[in-house]
Formats: C-alpha cells, sequence, structure tokens
C-alpha cells in the first residue's frame, strides 16, 4: 500500500504493544518502521530495467525476514533516541518489539492488494495477492489516522485498541466484497455463454466499491466493473486478446534476453499479459487501470525488433495525466451508481 497507510498501521500495532509511559515513542517507532520495509525499492539497476520487480515486495517483505527487519529498524532507532532523546522508561527490548510488530504489519498489509508479495520467500516466490484493499484507499487510511493520532493525544492502548480492530474490519469487510464481487464477475461470464479461465477481482482505485474482473475465454481477455454495495450491479468493460509472441511478435528469439524478459514480467503480473491498444510494441499488465472496465495498463514493457540478442525490453511508466481527472471523475459516478450500470439477470 501506499506509505502513509504503511506507517499508521506500523503505529497501530506499536500502540497497542506500548505502555502509557512508552507511547509517544512506540508510535514515532511504529510510523517509521511501518514503512522500512519498503526500502526495497532501491535495488534496482540501469542495466537490467526489470530488477526492481524481483525485489521489490520480496525478502524484505517475507514472513521469515520480518524479525530481522525489525531488528535492524531496532538498532538504528535506539542508536537515534540515545544519541537525540533521553527517555530512560524505553529499553532496547521494547524498541525491538516495537520494531517488529510495525515492521511486520508492512507485508502483511501488502499482500491485502493485488500487486502481489512474496510473503514465503525464499521457500517460494509465489506472490501472494488476497485482493481486498486497493493500494490507495483514503476510507482505510484516514479514519485509522485519526484513531490513532487520538490514541497518541490521550496515550491510550484502549483506543489505539479500537484503531486495531477497524483494521481488521476494514479489510475482513473487503474479503466479503472480494467474494461478492467474484460471483458476480463469475455470473457474468455464465451470462454470455463464457467458460471463464483465470477469473480474477480486485479493487479499483481508492474504494472497496467498485471492483474490477478479469477472466480469460477463448483467447480473449474480458474486463468489467462491478459495483458491489446493497447489490451487484456492472459496467460493461472491454475485451482485448491474450498475448501470443508467435503471433503478435513473430520475429522475437525465444533465446533472447527480450524473450526471457517476457517470462519475468509475466511471473510479475500474474500471466495476465495483452499487447497496449495503443502501442503494438508494447505489452501491459492487464491488472490495472484507472477505470476499471478498461484496458488501458498503467505500466508495461516495450520490445525492439532492432535490439541485439543481449538487450533488454524497456519499463514503461504510462503517462495518463491528461485523462486522470477526467478519469476520476467517471470512476467516481461508477461509485454512486451513474451511468450505463447492468444487473445481473
Amino acid at each position: 500500500m501506499d506509505p502513509l497507510s504503511q506507517s499508521v498501521v506500523g503505529m497501530t500495532a506499536s500502540q497497542v504493544v506500548s505502555n502509557r509511559k512508552n507511547i509517544v515513542s512506540a508510535s514515532l517507532l511504529g510510523f517509521f518502521s511501518g514503512m522500512a520495509a519498503d526500502l526495497d525499492i532501491f535495488i534496482r539497476s540501469d542495466e537490467d530495467p526489470l530488477l526492481f520487480l524481483e525485489f521489490h515486495r520480496q525478502f524484505t517483505h517475507s514472513i521469515i525476514f520480518m524479525p530481522l527487519g525489525g531488528l535492524i529498524c531496532a538498532i538504528v532507532f535506539w542508536f537515534i533516541s540515545k544519541a537525540f532523546v533521553k527517555h530512560p522508561s524505553l529499553t532496547f527490548a521494547h524498541t525491538y518489539l516495537y520494531c517488529t510488530v510495525a515492521y511486520s504489519t508492512h507485508g502483511l498489509l501488502d499482500a491485502c492488494t493485488s500487486y502481489g508479495t512474496q510473503l514465503f520467500w525464499p521457500f517460494s516466490a509465489q506472490r501472494i495477492a488476497w485482493n481486498n484493499v486497493s493500494i490507495v484507499d483514503p476510507l482505510f487510511t484516514l479514519p485509522l489516522l485519526l484513531i490513532v493520532g487520538f490514541a497518541l493525544f490521550q496515550r491510550s492502548r484502549k483506543i489505539a485498541g479500537l484503531a486495531a480492530a477497524y483494521v481488521v474490519i476494514y479489510l475482513s469487510f473487503g474479503l466479503i466484497q472480494e467474494q461478492r464481487a467474484k460471483t458476480t464477475a463469475q455470473q457474468i461470464a455464465d451470462s454470455r455463454g463464457h467458460q471463464a479461465i483465470n477469473l480474477n477481482v480486485k479493487p479499483s482505485f481508492m474504494n472497496v466499491i467498485v471492483w474490477k474482473s478479469i477472466y480469460e475465454h477463448d483467447g480473449q481477455y474480458y474486463v468489467d466493473a462491478i459495483r458491489v454495495l446493497d447489490q451487484t450491479q456492472f459496467f460493461e468493460g472491454d475485451s482485448t486478446a491474450k498475448l501470443n509472441l508467435d503471433r503478435d511478435f513473430p520475429w522475437l528469439d525465444k533465446t533472447s534476453q527480450q524473450a526471457k524478459d517476457i517470462g519475468r514480467f509475466a511471473w510479475f503480473s500474474a500471466q495476465h499479459l495483452a499487447l497496449d491498444p495503443n502501442n503494438t510494441s508494447r505489452i501491459i499488465d492487464m491488472r490495472y487501470s484507472m477505470l476499471p472496465n478498461k484496458i488501458d495498463g498503467l505500466w508495461g514493457i516495450e520490445l525492439d525488433s532492432t535490439a541485439s540478442k543481449a538487450d533488454h525490453v524497456k519499463w514503461v511508466q504510462i503517462n495518463q495525466r491528461q485523462d486522470r481527472q477526467r478519469n476520476l471523475v467517471q470512476l467516481w459516478s461508477m461509485v454512486l451508481g451513474q451511468g450505463s450500470i447492468k444487473h445481473i439477470e
């Protein structure tokens, strides 16, 4: 999730296990330790543009690394606190406890999104994605921030416990919403006479009301926006052909580095690959788009037919700045149930 959400959840965890004397220190330690796992974003290479995909949300986010990650944070913050802050009631054991519980929330919270997190590294490279919360969700983060802020002001573990309860309740609600959206997505596929393969749903940007559904049928991907509230409805979406290397890139040498990079990108995107409708030399991750019933990818890789056998693909963040405001307005109208909405027969 976004850094603020990670920090606030880390604060919540450290506050819950703190005492009244240490709750201020615990909050600060939890705030910074809660986002520390994302320091893996600095593992990247100018020569290999996909290296960061393999290491982001890898070992720093895994369950087995969490005690070590907490220890590293504790050592760093312990020496900083001793150099600049006099707090006799804060021991190293306290520091390690607060840092570790906060650090441990990071990988677990990231696994609640659809991006994928290697929780079981090094035993498994599977990217865990529970798909029950958006990467950015103000309805999750802002109320939580208010509660932990009040807990800090009152120096109250009980109020911190309410914050923890809010985290559990919201994420549980997301799981219920995910199951409702998945059931609806299957009904949509059935109504079309489709045999849905790899059916998947994920919350759209900043909410758990409207969900993006993706499934494959007869070599085509189909995406729809599903609104899940008191009743389930949907906005019919686009479809596009699934990536086929023999058809889409007949010139590609299967032993080249570009071919290997496609395999790496496929692993990252859980095999949800298609050509960019606006650029046939670009492969996009189908899971993400600003509007949940559209194909427009947010990132992808570009191939070059003139590249050498050893050349890598090019990593591309697709700029949609010009359409961002319009897309947000349209997404909000979907959340409100406005527009060309359909009901399941």
